[in-house]
């Protein structure tokens, strides 16, 4: 299976920016589409973000739309979400996924998943 490692949360300002980064294990990582979820504490995970294995295709959630981008570098084996004007509302913990099928936003058709990176964003 996929090995994923994210990373780049923290805490900041409302308005401010911050890129997350999924590492992936493996020499296959470019035949994977890829995809961030977050989830808020008692709350359910929810689909932020989709990328395809080319990087040609994207799909976002509505509520980040034209502030957060995701791409990824194949040569790396790294998928990275840029987080721009974030809002409080943006306050989770990040996950990355692969999934062999297509972009869904639903979190069970994804298969390995990294074990998430807190992001916190202050009013």
């Amino acid at each position: 299976q996929v090995q994923l490692v994210e990373s780049g949360g923290g805490l900041v300002q409302a308005g401010g920016s911050l890129r997350l980064s999924c590492a992936a294990s493996g020499r296959t990582f470019s035949n994977y589409n890829m995809g961030w979820f977050r989830q808020a504490p008692e709350k359910e995970r929810e689909f932020v973000a989709a990328i395809t294995w080319s990087g040609g295709n994207t799909y976002y959630a509505d509520s980040v739309k034209g502030r957060f981008t995701i791409s990824r570098d194949a040569a790396k084996n790294t998928v990275y979400l840029q987080m721009n004007s974030l809002k409080p509302e943006d306050t989770a913990a990040y996950y990355c996924a692969t999934n062999v099928y297509g972009l869904g936003r639903d979190p069970k058709t994804y298969g390995s998943w990294g074990q998430g990176t807190q992001v916190t964003v202050s009013s």
